[in-house]
């Protein structure tokens, strides 16, 4: 059945840097566009990046733009989140996501803090 478990996250100075992984299994990983969401206490779902199945093309939510870089491993079926220069406002449970035959399947999340 589809998995994903995300890890990597931790509590982080602003200004710092967290590499977060997603392990991908029960499906075809290469063949889809994968993305990483993030939500905030009390706050609405966001999308953070987008990359598509080959790992060419990526987008960014414009808040992430610059900071975060969204990619992939095809041949270990991992996806990964580079976030550099980090800020408080990056506090969130940060969660993958594929969408597979229709479905959306979620990641249990990793939580990251940014706090001093």
């Amino acid at each position: 059945q589809v998995q994903l478990v995300e890890s990597g996250g931790g509590l982080v100075q602003p200004g710092g840097s967290l590499r977060l992984s997603c392990t991908a299994s029960g499906f075809t990983f290469s063949r889809y566009v994968m993305s990483w969401y993030r939500q905030a206490p009390g706050k609405e779902r966001e999308l953070v990046a987008t990359i598509t199945s080959g790992g060419d093309l990526t987008n960014y939510a414009g808040s992430v733009k610059g900071r975060f870089t969204i990619f992939r491993d095809n041949s270990k079926n991992m996806l990964y989140l580079q976030m550099n220069s980090l800020k408080p406002d990056d506090t969130a449970v940060y969660l993958c996501k594929l969408v597979y035959y229709g479905r959306e399947y979620w990641g249990q999340g990793t939580q990251v803090t940014v706090s001093s």
